[in-house]
C-alpha cells in the first residue's frame, strides 16, 4: 500500500506523528532485545535435547553477538539508501524466519546459521543505529530524550522477554521459545509497513520541533552501499573526534556487557551467592537502566554531553574498582546494581549527540554505527579478558580493577572530545 499520507487516525496530528513512529521503533527494539536474550535461555535445553556441547552452542551465540555489532554501520547506510521502513521490515522478517526455522534444526550448523548468522544480521539492523536514524530524521527537539527512551528499550526488552522465555524453556519444550520470538517479530511487520514512513517529508510532514513551514532539504545522492559505509568511515577516521568517541564507547562495552553482563553471576558465585539471586541483580540493573538512560537523554538536551560522559565513566570506573572489595552482602550488591543500572547505557544519548554535532545529520547514523561496533568489540574483549584472568589467578579482582581503570581513562578522554563540526566528515 502507499503511504503518501499519514495513515488514519494520525493524519491530523502533524509533527506529533513522530511519536507514533517512535512507538513502533520502541516495540521493534523491544523484540530485538528479546531475540538477543534467547540464546542464554536455550543453552541448557539445547544441550539436553541434542547432546551438543556447551562450547558449540556458545559459539553460535557468539557469532550472533559479533554480527549484531558489525552489521550496524551497514544497516545505517542501507537505511540511507533504501529507507528505514524497508530495512526494518526486512530485518523483522529475517528475525522471525530465522527463529522459526530453528525449530526444525537437527545439526549444529543449523544452529549456527539460524541463531548465529541470520539472527545476528537481523537484530543488528534493529538496534541502536535504527534508533539514531529515526531520531535524527523525525526530531529536532527532544532528541536526547527520544534516544534515551529507544536505547532503554534494550533493557526493557530483556526484562519483558527473559522471564517469559525462561518459563517457556522450563516447560520441557524448547521450541516454544523460538515460536514465541518468531511470532513477536512477525506481528510487528504490518505495523512497520503501515505506520513507519521513511521520513517526515515522505508524508508531507516536518520533523518534530522544526519550522512547519520550512521546505525540507532534498538529500544529496549517495554512492553504493559499501562505498557509502566505508567512505563515511574513511572521512570520520581522519578526525580525532571519531577515535575519542570510538575509544570511550569501546570502554562502555568493556565495562558493561563484556564484564558485568557476562561475569557478574560468576563473581557472585565465587562469594557464595546463589545464581538465582545473582541473576536478580542483573534484572534489577535492567529496571534502573530504563530510568537512567531516559534521564540521560533529558540531561543531554540541556547540558554539555562531554561533561555528562565524564561523570558517567568516572563513577562507573570507581564502582567497578570498589565492587571486588565489598562485603558481597545482598544489601551492598543491591546498591551496586541500582547505581550501575542507572549508568549502564546512559552513555548512548550524549555519544550520539556528539557524533551528530561533529559529523552532521547526514553521516551521523553511519558513523555512530561504527562507534557501536567499537562497543561490541570492547564487550568481546572484556568477556575474554575477565575469563582468562579468572582462570589464571582464581579471582576476578584484577579484571574488575583493570575495567575500572579503563572507565577512569574514558572519563578523561570524554573531556577531550571536540564539539566543532569536522570538515573531514563532509561528503567528498
Amino acid at each position: 500500500m502507499s503511504i503518501a499520507q499519514p495513515p488514519m487516525p494520525f493524519r491530523r496530528v502533524g509533527q506529533k506523528y513522530a511519536f507514533v513512529v517512535v512507538a513502533v521503533i520502541f516495540l521493534s527494539l523491544l523484540v530485538s532485545a528479546g531475540l538477543r536474550s534467547s540464546p542464554g535461555v536455550l543453552l541448557v535445553p539445547l544441550e539436553e535435547a541434542f547432546g551438543w556441547s556447551r562450547s558449540t552452542i556458545s559459539f553460535a551465540a557468539a557469532m550472533g553477538i559479533f554480527l549484531y555489532g558489525l552489521v550496524g554501520p551497514f544497516a545505517a547506510a542501507a537505511m540511507e539508501r533504501f529507507g528505514p521502513r524497508r530495512v526494518l521490515i526486512g530485518a523483522l522478517a529475517l528475525m522471525s524466519a530465522s527463529s522459526a526455522a530453528s525449530a526444525f534444526m537437527t545439526q549444529p550448523w543449523h544452529l549456527l546459521m539460524t541463531w548465529g548468522v541470520f539472527s545476528g544480521i537481523g537484530s543488528g539492523a534493529v538496534a541502536v543505529v535504527l534508533g539514531a536514524t529515526v531520531v535524527n530524521r523525525w526530531f529536532t527537539r527532544h532528541r536526547g530524550v527520544m534516544m534515551g527512551l529507544l536505547t532503554a528499550s534494550t533493557a526493557t526488552g530483556t526484562l519483558v522477554f527473559l522471564p517469559v522465555l525462561a518459563a517457556l524453556a522450563s516447560s520441557g519444550d524448547w521450541t516454544r521459545v523460538v515460536w514465541a520470538v518468531a511470532a513477536a517479530a512477525a506481528a510487528l511487520v504490518p505495523l512497520a509497513w503501515w505506520l513507519v514512513p521513511d521520513s517526515p517529508a515522505s508524508v508531507g510532514l516536518t520533523p518534530y520541533g522544526s519550522d512547519p513551514h520550512a521546505a525540507p532539504a532534498a538529500p544529496a545522492p549517495r554512492p553504493g552501499l559499501l562505498a557509502t559505509t566505508f567512505g563515511v568511515l574513511a572521512r570520520a577516521a581522519r578526525t580525532r573526534t571519531f577515535w575519542f568517541l570510538f575509544a570511550t564507547f569501546f570502554v562502555c562495552g568493556f565495562t558493561t556487557n563484556g564484564l558485568v553482563g557476562t561475569h557478574l553471576i560468576a563473581l557472585c558465585g565465587d562469594h557464595g551467592m546463589p545464581e538465582v539471586q545473582a541473576a536478580g541483580l542483573l534484572a534489577l540493573m535492567g529496571v534502573f537502566d530504563l530510568i537512567g538512560t531516559t534521564a540521560s537523554g533529558w540531561l543531554t538536551d540541556r547540558y554539555d554531553p562531554r561533561k555528562l560522559l565524564f561523570v558517567y565513566y568516572g563513577l562507573r570506573g570507581l564502582s567497578l574498582i570498589y565492587l571486588p572489595y565489598s562485603d558481597f552482602s545482598f544489601y551492598s550488591l543491591s546498591i551496586f546494581a541500582i547505581f550501575f543500572g542507572l549508568d549502564w547505557i546512559a552513555t548512548v544519548p550524549p555519544t550520539l549527540r556528539l557524533t551528530t554535532e561533529a559529523f552532521g545529520e547526514r553521516d551521523a547514523a553511519i558513523v555512530f554505527g561504527w562507534i557501536v561496533a567499537g562497543h561490541q568489540l570492547g564487550a568481546a574483549s572484556a568477556a575474554w579478558m575477565a575469563g582468562a584472568l579468572r582462570a589464571a589467578q582464581g579471582s576476578y579482582l584484577m579484571a574488575f580493577v583493570i575495567s575500572g581503570a579503563t572507565g577512569l581513562i574514558a572519563a578523561v578522554i570524554a573531556l577531550m572530545i571536540g564539539r566543532r563540526r569536522q570538515a573531514a566528515a563532509q561528503p567528498a
